[in-house]
């Protein structure tokens, strides 16, 4: 059985080590990192028949076939880079940090070197499967549209550098437009989706992405639209927020869990 370790043990991680103790992925979790120690000891001890140590990053490492990133942008460099460099796999939730070229290129390279592979779960979207299929040819454009409650987006840099009161919105404002790149600097724990498509498609400065502060809304919504020589889709999904963070939508989490499952079936469905 493939040995897993998770690195971050907020929201995502809380979820996938649920299904790990419910027997939903067949490998065996082995290691959990978190800034926080104690948080590390209290969901392993939180689980009933599987019984991952908490660890340093350097300890996990060692002791995994295939590491699990779910923690921070900082993460990718600081976890995935070390474990891509010991050959060991690895899985991305923080994609935004991946708009950054140079980081994308030395994880394509050491993961080249080193016959790893890197898992880059769908995230709070659907369509990823025909954005891969579009690409194989010509793509013209692909624009993400983010709507999300005002809470939701509390903290972000971009609603901080330009003093934007979210609590005084009474209908939905547009809060940002412009490329994806800029996007996941904006909003980094926001819109990690518009990097995953920006690695499917055209590129982080191609991806046009529109962020809504929508107070009637109490789901996240995501709107992709894809123009290119096979046409046109849409696809749209509204998700529930996480119920313990609501920045993070519950289906990112159920992403990563079904990345999981995929890589330990002999069978795999989909594009």
């Amino acid at each position: 059985m493939i040995k897993v370790g998770i690195v971050g043990c907020g929201a995502i991680g809380g979820e996938i080590c649920k299904a790990f103790d419910r027997g939903i992925i067949n490998a065996t979790l082995v290691a959990l990192l978190d800034r926080d120690l104690e948080s590390a000891k209290e969901l392993a001890n939180s689980l009933e028949h599987v019984k991952p140590s908490a660890m340093s990053a350097p300890e996990l490492i060692d002791a995994v076939d295939l590491v699990v990133e779910c923690a921070s942008q900082f993460a990718v460099k600081e976890v995935v880079i070390p474990a891509l460099g010991k050959g060991k796999d690895v899985m991305i939730m923080s994609v935004g940090a991946l708009t950054d070229e140079g980081l994308l290129r030395q994880i394509r390279e050491l993961a080249r070197k080193n016959n790893c592979k890197v898992y880059l779960p769908s995230g709070a979207i659907v369509g990823l499967d025909g954005l891969k299929s579009a690409s194989m040819a010509r793509i013209n454009s692909v624009t993400l549209t983010t709507r999300k409650p005002p809470a939701s987006l509390e903290g972000a840099p971009y609603v901080v550098q330009h003093n934007i009161d979210l609590s005084t919105l009474k209908k939905a404002t547009i809060l940002f437009e412009g490329s994806a790149e800029e996007a996941v600097k904006g909003f980094p724990f926001n819109v990690n989706v518009a990097a995953t498509l920006s690695i499917a498609g055209i590129g982080a400065k191609q991806t046009k992405v529109r962020i809504v502060a929508d107070p009637a809304l109490r789901r996240n919504v995501h709107e992709i639209l894809v123009e290119g020589d096979f046409g046109r889709f849409e696809t749209r999904v509204e998700n529930v927020p996480s119920p313990s963070n609501p920045k993070t939508s519950y289906l990112a989490a159920l992403s990563a869990i079904a990345t999981l499952k995929k890589i330990a079936e002999p069978i795999q469905i989909g594009t």
